[in-house]
């Protein structure tokens, strides 16, 4: 509601002052030709006074946060928090189940969660070409939450048939999840924030996923020996269906920004028309990836994080399974190990990751992950002791959700909606697994040839080398289109074009 309609509607008796429009900091004329609520768009963010709740005044002091966007914010925070602490709570039982079989069996896992992930993307795709976004975003996870609980049941009714055959399955299947679940949270994100939005706060968002990514290893590693591995599932059913309310509110509370954005602003946000369905064909995603340079340099960078977080995830699970063959009690390794990752992430995150894309540029956010494996691997093939993987590992998984997964997020801003759906899903999902298929078997193939970490060093290095490269190309590609995009969009309500194609 503007001011002045305000002020006119005051009831009888209670007489009207004049307002200035600039005491208030409120953009427009004195005809009030602009909405009130457009007036934190005109403003820096680092020195624009913060009010409001604690929260939201934390926020803007320590954040490049805008106060308009801090209710989106928070619910942005809260869904990914709740996707991740319902992914770590049950990760490290996946991570016992499959080590039932013995390494040489989670290879061939690994190879059919790749299938399977193949499988899925096209009944994705088909989802996201007949239903609203907010329908099919809340159909997958009720879909996850429901194949939860027939594991529970599983493994508290028919604890005897829990054998190898089962966990292997709940391996394949939460490796599907554990992409596809990050991969539709982040989708909405790129689908609700401009670029330079992103710059600026999906370093804030990824805190909630982090948070989440601790809380749950600490749900694990604290209770397991109470409720057993089976109980943590239903914990994780309950942080799935939190999952679903965040998103609907994510959807509720920006679309009303967008109604009343300002024209002239770079950061506004994209314009959504909540009930249009994206339509298309169930595989366009696959021949997206195809046509478009831009979109096949996102599969290679993934495809290579892919590989070198196999070879750290197969040293890791060598060294674990020397340690205890209880499942139990490496689920309780494996979540303390989880834990103190994530609490080294959330360091990073507090530290530099808020301001790091807006300072130093996406390509510079990409390349630091590459830098860090070399450097990790390096050390590690100096000293060959679990200190220095646990190191590596944990300066990987921080670098990587704390800086380069929200750098990498902002690559899609740039894209059209089908392609922020249906390639990012073909990216996310099937190229990653991919990567994880040839990082087992590669890993195995240098085991059997007898090539020790330095010989593995001598392999990382010159690829990290090339995989910084390809992600400051991939900054450069996603600058000139968001240029284009700004010189070609008629108007700024329009929705995106095809986009770097």
């Amino acid at each position: 509601m503007r001011i002045d309609a305000a002020v006119g509607n005051l009831p009888p008796g209670i007489h009207s002052v004049p307002l200035s429009r600039e005491r208030f900091g409120i953009p427009g004329d004195a005809n009030g030709s602009r909405d009130p609520r457009v007036l934190k768009r005109d403003t820096d963010p680092a020195t624009s006074e913060p009010s409001g709740s604690f929260m939201s005044t934390f926020l803007q002091r320590f954040t490049n946060v805008r106060r308009d966007e801090v209710p989106a914010l928070l619910a942005s925070l809260a869904f990914f928090f709740c996707v991740l602490s319902a992914l770590m709570v049950i990760r490290p039982a996946r991570e016992a189940l499959g080590m039932r079989s013995g390494l040489d069996t989670v290879r061939w896992l690994f190879v059919g969660t790749a299938l399977v992930t193949l499988a899925v993307n096209p009944v994705f795709g088909f989802l996201v070409s007949r239903f609203r976004r907010i329908s099919f975003i809340g159909a997958t996870y009720v879909f996850f939450a429901a194949s939860l609980l027939v594991f529970w049941a599983l493994l508290t009714f028919a604890p005897d048939a829990a054998g190898e055959i089962s966990g292997r399955v709940f391996y394949i299947w939460f490796s599907v999840f554990n992409l596809f679940s990050t991969m539709v949270f982040w989708a909405l994100m790129v689908d609700r924030f401009s670029l330079e939005q992103s710059k600026r706060l999906f370093g804030v968002i990824a805190v909630g996923g982090t948070l989440g990514a601790m809380f749950g290893p600490w749900l694990a590693w604290t209770y397991v020996e109470v409720l057993g591995t089976a109980n943590l599932i239903l914990i994780a059913v309950g942080f799935l269906m939190l999952a679903v309310v965040a998103a609907a509110i994510v959807a509720r509370l920006q679309p009303e920004s967008l109604t009343e954005v300002d024209p002239d602003d770079p950061e506004a946000p994209p314009v959504v028309p909540e009930e249009e369905i994206i339509g298309g064909s169930a595989w366009e995603g696959f021949r997206a990836v195809v046509r478009s340079p831009y979109l096949f340099g996102i599969c290679v960078f993934i495809l290579v994080m892919a590989i070198m977080a196999t070879f750290i995830y197969f040293t890791r699970l060598t060294m674990v399974a020397a340690m205890t063959q209880e499942m139990d009690e490496q689920t309780g390794l494996f979540a303390q190990i989880d834990f103190w990752t994530q609490f080294s992430t959330f360091l990073l995150q507090i530290l530099i990751t808020g301001h790091i894309m807006k300072r130093v540029g996406v390509g510079v956010a990409l390349a630091l992950l590459p830098i860090t494996v070399s450097l990790g691997f390096i050390g590690l093939a100096m000293t060959g002791t679990f200190t220095a993987l646990i190191l590596l590992e944990a300066a990987y998984r921080a670098m990587q959700r704390g800086i380069t997964r929200p750098a990498r997020e902002t690559l899609f801003t740039v894209v059209n909606r089908e392609d922020k759906y249906k390639a990012k899903a073909v990216t996310d999902t099937f190229v990653y697994r991919t990567g994880d298929v040839v990082g087992a078997w590669s890993d195995g193939l240098l085991a059997r040839l007898g090539v020790g970490l330095i010989g593995m060093t001598t392999v990382v290095v010159p690829m990290a080398v090339a995989w910084a490269g390809l992600g400051f190309w991939l900054a450069r590609k996603q600058r000139a289109e968001a240029a284009r995009q700004a010189v070609d969009e008629p108007t700024p309500r329009e929705p995106a074009g095809r986009g770097a194609r």
